[in-house]
Formats: C-alpha cells, sequence, structure tokens
C-alpha cells in the first residue's frame, strides 16, 4: 500500500514537471520574451509558426548523431607514410545514404536530364553527355570485360549495382539535382506546386531550391502559374503561395559527405559504448578484428564485406564464395554497421567532399573539420535583381581531360566568389578559397617572401608541384597538352579529393575506415562510386527522451 501511495506521488510529480515544462515552452510561443508582443497577434507581433516540426529523414537517408571520435589510424602505420595520424575530432549530427548510389539511382537522373535538355539540340548537347558515367573504366590492356563496358550500367541485372565510372565532379552534380527534386516533391505534397510543376519539367522553367528561397517569382522561370492559389485569396491579393526556411519544410542540401563525416559514420563506435566510453576493438566498421562472420549459422565463415581476398581470388571457389561477388556486388549484401549504413567498408571507394592533403590540421579546427572551402554567393545584375542562368547562358568547364561538364543548370542562381567587402575586418576567415589553408598556401611555403605572381608564374617554386594539364578549343578542335615535365615532385594539388574505404579490388588493409587515398576530382575508375549525405538541423538527437519544442 505504501509503494502505490508512494508510486502515485511520484507521478503526479512526475506529470507536474512535463506541465511545467511544456506550459513554459508554450508560453514563449505566445509571447515575446524580447518585447512582451503577442506572437502571431493581430496587433503586428512577430508572425511565427510555434507547431514546426523536426527535420524529416530524406530520401534514401539514415540519421547519423554526432559525437566525439579519434579519427585517423590507430592501428600500426604499415605504409609508414604518415598521412592519417590518429587526432580527436568532433563531428555534428548529419544524414547519410544508407546505401552507395546505385546504377538504378543514376540512371534516374540520367533520364530525366534527356528530358529536360534534349541530346539533339545544340546548346544542350554536353549537358546529358558531360553526366554520362565512363563505362569505357571497365577495360584493361590484359583483360577481358567488354560485357561489362556494355551491360554494367544500364541493364536491370545491375541496377542495385553501386554506379561507378562517375568522377568527383560528377557526383556534386548528381547531389545538387537531388536536392531540387526531393524539395520540389515535397513542396508538391504540401500543397504548395500543382502537377505540372513535376510532371512535364522543360529547360525553360526549372525549379532550383536556391531560386525559391530567394526570389521565388522567378522560379520556373517566372512563371507563377506553377504554384497552387493560396486557400484564403484576399482582393487584389498578388502574394504567391510560398514558403521560406522557417516553414521546415524544405531539406538542406544533398552532398558528398566530409571525410570526417565518412569516417565517423563507417566506425560506427556506437556499437562498443559503455556509457561515454568505449570498450572493446574492432578495426572495420563492424565488431571484431577478423572480416569473416564469426557468428554461429549458415554464413559462418563468409566474408563480411567485398574486396580482393589475395592475388587472383576475389571471391573464393565456386560453390563457395566468401563474398559473393567477384567485382562489385548489389548493395545491402553484406549486414549494415551499427548506425544501418551498408557497404561502408569495400563494394566500391567512396568520393567524399575534401580536398586532399597528408596532414589533417587539427590544431587549425577540431570540430566538423573539412578542407575545400570556397566561399561564393549569389550574383545580383546592376539592378539588384538576382541573375538566373537560362538556357541561353548555361556556363560550362572543361575538365583537364578534355570533359565538358555543365556547372550550373539553368533555373539556379549565379554564383560568384565573395569579395573584399565579405572579407574585411573578419576574423574567423580572411579568403574565399581555403582549399590550400594553412598547407600549400604562399604562408606555409618555403618560398613565403615572394609574390604570390612569381610563384603561380613558376610551377616549381609551389608547395604542391603537380603537373598542370592544359586543354582548350582552338578554331577547329580542342588541343590537349600533357604536362610531360620531369620536375614535378608531386601529385596532389588542389583538384585532387580524398576516397575511402577500400572496393572488390583492394586488399583487406584499405577496408579499415581510418585509410584514405586521393585520386583526381575530374577522373573516375571501376572501383570508385559514392553516396549522398545531408546536414542536421536543430537538435542533436532524435532520441524520445531529448526534450524537443511543442508541436
Amino acid at each position: 500500500m505504501k509503494k502505490r501511495f508512494l508510486f502515485g506521488i511520484f507521478s503526479f510529480a512526475l506529470i507536474g514537471l512535463i506541465f511545467t515544462g511544456c506550459t513554459s515552452q508554450s508560453n514563449d510561443f505566445k509571447r515575446s520574451r524580447a518585447t512582451g508582443r503577442s506572437m502571431n497577434g493581430k496587433e503586428g507581433g512577430y508572425k511565427f509558426n510555434p507547431r514546426f516540426r523536426n527535420q524529416i529523414t530524406g530520401p534514401g537517408l539514415v540519421f547519423v548523431e554526432g559525437g566525439t571520435f579519434t579519427f585517423g589510424e590507430v592501428q600500426d602505420d604499415v605504409m609508414n607514410d604518415w598521412n592519417n595520424v590518429p587526432n580527436q575530432q568532433h563531428v555534428r549530427s548529419f544524414y547519410m545514404d544508407e546505401t552507395e548510389v546505385t546504377n538504378l539511382m543514376y540512371l534516374e537522373y540520367l533520364d530525366w536530364l534527356k528530358k529536360v535538355f534534349p541530346t539533339d539540340e545544340e546548346q544542350y548537347r554536353n549537358i546529358y553527355k558531360g553526366a554520362l558515367p565512363d563505362t569505357l573504366v571497365w577495360r584493361t590492356p590484359l583483360g577481358f570485360n567488354e560485357d561489362l563496358v556494355n551491360n554494367y550500367l544500364r541493364h536491370p541485372a545491375y541496377a542495385l549495382y553501386p554506379v561507378v565510372g562517375v568522377n568527383w565532379i560528377q557526383a556534386v552534380q548528381f547531389c545538387n539535382w537531388r536536392t531540387d527534386r526531393v524539395n520540389e516533391t515535397l513542396l508538391y505534397k504540401s500543397g504548395k506546386l500543382n502537377k505540372e510543376a513535376l510532371e512535364n519539367p522543360n529547360a525553360e522553367e526549372l525549379f532550383s531550391t536556391e531560386t525559391y528561397l530567394t526570389s521565388p517569382e522567378l522560379a520556373y522561370g517566372g512563371n507563377t502559374d506553377m504554384y497552387n492559389p493560396r486557400k484564403k485569396k484576399r482582393k487584389n491579393d498578388t502574394l504567391l503561395n510560398v514558403v521560406n526556411r522557417s516553414s521546415g519544410i524544405i531539406l538542406p542540401a544533398y552532398r558528398l559527405p566530409t571525410e570526417v563525416e565518412w569516417e565517423y559514420a563507417a566506425k560506427a563506435d556506437i556499437g562498443l559504448r559503455e556509457y561515454n566510453t568505449l570498450k572493446g576493438r574492432k578495426i572495420y566498421p563492424w565488431k571484431g578484428t577478423t572480416t569473416r562472420n564469426l557468428k554461429k549459422g549458415k554464413d559462418r565463415g563468409k566474408e563480411l564485406a567485398n574486396f580482393k581476398i589475395d592475388d587472383g581470388n576475389y571471391d573464393g571457389l565456386a560453390g563457395w564464395a566468401d563474398d559473393a561477388a567477384d567485382i562489385t556486388a548489389p548493395v545491402k549484401t553484406y549486414p549494415p554497421n551499427d548506425f544501418g549504413l551498408y557497404d561502408m567498408a569495400g563494394n566500391v571507394n567512396e568520393w567524399v567532399a575534401d580536398v586532399y592533403r597528408q596532414i589533417i590540421d587539427d590544431e587549425a579546427n577540431d570540430f566538423n573539420y573539412y578542407r575545400g572551402n570556397v566561399y561564393t554567393k549569389q550574383a545580383f545584375d546592376e539592378n539588384g535583381d538576382l541573375v538566373i542562368i537560362t538556357p541561353d547562358s548555361i556556363p560550362m568547364d572543361t575538365l583537364p581531360n578534355g570533359k565538358i561538364i555543365v556547372s550550373q543548370l539553368p533555373g539556379s542562381p549565379g554564383k560568384k566568389m565573395v569579395d573584399d567587402n565579405e572579407l574585411y575586418l573578419r576574423q574567423n576567415f580572411d579568403r574565399a578559397d581555403n582549399r590550400d589553408y594553412r598547407d600549400g598556401d604562399i604562408e606555409s611555403s618555403r618560398n613565403y617572401l615572394k609574390d604570390k605572381e612569381d610563384i603561380d608564374a613558376d610551377p616549381s617554386l609551389r608547395m604542391y608541384n603537380a603537373p598542370v594539364h592544359e586543354v582548350y578549343a582552338d578554331s577547329t578542335a580542342m588541343v590537349k597538352n600533357y604536362d610531360k615535365s620531369n620536375d614535378r615532385s608531386t601529385l596532389v594539388d588542389n583538384q585532387v579529393r580524398v576516397i575511402k574505404g577500400g572496393s572488390w579490388r583492394d586488399r583487406a588493409y584499405w577496408l579499415d575506415p581510418a585509410q584514405r587515398r586521393f585520386y583526381p576530382q575530374y577522373l573516375s575508375r571501376n572501383d570508385i562510386g559514392f553516396r549522398c549525405a545531408m546536414s542536421r538541423v536543430g537538435t542533436k538527437s532524435i532520441s524520445k527522451s531529448f526534450r524537443r519544442p511543442i508541436n
């Protein structure tokens, strides 16, 4: 009886605390704590929607709660290259694709491009062509793989295999396209757009998330008929039925994960935690220190990832396939890690966002580390109007290998580098291009006293003396000048990106999430794919026990 009485008192006290907390939060949204005015009141108070939601999980994504971890190799450095010296980093919460981007996902992208930008029109030809994966990556001088050249991308038998032959720039363009299509779909489902916006896209009237948020009247090429009318339309009402970021409908951009995000997600140390410490040991994304499944059952003894076992052995003997794949394998073939992410070791290496440098400068930053920031801003004309890319002004980039890729699709806002107006008297950053910040810039080179113009004119003075391949078009054809200089001392420059994870043709050493290599951003291989990520806004955790705003 006494226990019941005490339990009743505890229950009432708990309900009281919850009610008090809810009332406190509710009051914050009813009356301003800054001015005392009523929020959303008739007397002109600030308009705010108190029924906001936490960020929804975008299509294909898995939530990864951030935290602190040891970035870099904690095993023996058998390569002796000091390439991944361990250091402590903190990662914010984010989302990551459950699997690598598949052929099916990429074919949907190609199909959309071909419909919107017909290849028989000269001005659009390079849009579709520039997005095509290089299927010739399957060729080798002493190997017969022509069936993969012809079938791997498009045959339905390979639909759920990871897409390969995509360079870093193409992967970024896919992320940009995915951002706009997902947000466009969310706006349609919320009643802001009509069916025409989704069903019949055309080059003259394309949706761009950035344009919609900055100047919604310019989205869809200025065709406001794409918007559903407002429900309570007043006389002479000319306002568009649009939303902004405060609605919570618009998702942050899909993008490539940073290197620390990728490694943190792959290591998935949550499976080894006990309270706020780590217990146990593992080398790979799964528990334990071996590559084989040690659990009892029919899969006991089989490999937990797709990699090259030893010379000439890519999957074991016929009838007993150790990893069930001789090349890549369909996504979700192997068990996920503790975050629910598949193939964070093996199958294909994956592009990450970072520009490669051998040393991670954790003294400069140990919070959401990323090397590759190039700060830009939206371009406005002399009248103050947002510059919109049109079908007649599509910017094209010619890569060092001669491939032509579109840098921005029509409908998106023009971009330019931030200038001295944004940099003046700033303490947190003082330049627009930070790719070589504190590691290869003039200040950290042996020639730091020389003028920048002299260093640019003489590549031998640069910290990273990588080859410079030139490509340009003359009056008759495209000219490609391959840099054959014997004076080059490195392959590292601002156009090489980090790849992680190991692949079907790598030994088990590269399955360790801490291992890192680099590859030129304009080239592709048959063992490099990618997956997308998305930043988390709001609370760090989505745990039900975490205190949240009232719905």
